[in-house]
């Protein structure tokens, strides 16, 4: 599909000056805003696990949230007689739902970060952006698509991420039509929250806390060992190589390279890796997974270059 100037003037990234529109800085990576992501122990925000920020393009943005939570997303196994049922804590269609729906329908007027918290019995997305007026909850449910930023939303549409119909809020509700606890949709004049449940914490709740406590880093050390396994044969391993061998995300396999070495478990030196389990930056690392097209024509844009930031609310 061709992808220059006149797209991306029709799409509204650029105006007919020439000049990058708001909706242009936010697909660069001059992006001002950002995501914040947490996990925390048990049910409050009494103790963090974890905690990240992403920044740069809404859609590098997009990509490394949802791999964030896919990661911290765990699965839990029951038997049905002879079958084994594999069902993960959030539903993946919920998941992202709700992402894209904290990205494309907040209120960019304002410079406060999406908030996602990952506690043991849900999840919540909170997003800067009431309702629009004259809307009501009930109406997002009836199906009514009402977009704040309605640009942002058809480069969303262009590039099938969203159907732009209203369907957001009723897939998420379908993904939970069997489950015990329901998602609950909440919206204050400048704030937009929606809370998953955890399809799974009843089950583990029930584990032993000592059991409990020990599934998350299970699952993690079992792949730092295949890294350091994959290392012993091999003189250097490259991100994409661990992306491949673990099968993640290219997001979540540098998160655990980085973690590796911030541990002292693996090294870098001068950006490439050697047989005492090291890895290398290769070109992988600076690679977006999405809109790479766009990405190019727009990366270098700064601040200067979009006049009109602060002053429209319309240019989204």
């Amino acid at each position: 599909m061709p992808f220059g100037a006149p797209q991306i003037q029709t799409l509204k990234i650029t105006s007919s000056d020439g000049l990058y529109t708001n909706l242009g800085l936010l697909l660069s990576d001059q992006c001002l805003h950002t995501v914040k992501a947490a996990v925390f122990e048990g049910t409050d925000q009494s103790v963090f696990k974890d905690r990240r920020e992403f920044s740069g393009s809404l859609m590098r943005q997009l990509d490394e949230a949802y791999d964030y939570i896919d990661f911290h997303n765990r699965t839990h196994a029951t038997f049905q007689k002879l079958l084994r049922v594999d069902t993960r804590d959030y539903p993946e269609v919920a998941v992202r739902e709700a992402l894209l729906n904290s990205l494309v329908h907040r209120d960019y007027s304002f410079r406060a970060s999406t908030l996602i918290s990952v506690y043991d019995d849900r999840i919540e997305f909170v997003s800067v952006g009431g309702l629009l007026p004259g809307l009501e909850l009930e109406d997002l449910m009836m199906g009514i698509s009402a977009c704040r930023n309605s640009h942002l939303a058809n480069v969303f549409y262009r590039l099938q991420l969203i159907e732009a119909y209203g369907t957001g809020m009723r897939k998420i509700m379908g993904a939970y039509a069997d489950a015990a606890s329901q998602p609950q949709i909440m919206a204050t004049n400048n704030a937009f929250k929606i809370v998953l449940p955890n399809m799974n914490f009843a089950a583990t709740a029930a584990e032993t806390p000592a059991s409990n406590s020990k599934q998350a880093p299970a699952a993690s050390h079992s792949r730092e060992d295949e890294i350091l396994r994959f290392l012993a044969e091999h003189p250097s391993i490259t991100r994409r190589e661990a992306r491949a061998l673990l099968g993640i995300g290219q997001s979540t396999a540098g998160r655990i390279l980085k973690e590796m070495v911030d541990r002292g478990q693996i090294a870098t030196h001068s950006g490439v890796a050697h047989c005492d389990t090291n890895w290398r930056n290769d070109v992988s690392l600076r690679q977006l997974p999405t809109l790479r097209s766009v990405r190019a024509g727009i990366t270098k844009a700064s601040r200067d270059h979009f006049p009109c930031f602060g002053k429209h609310k319309t240019c989204f």
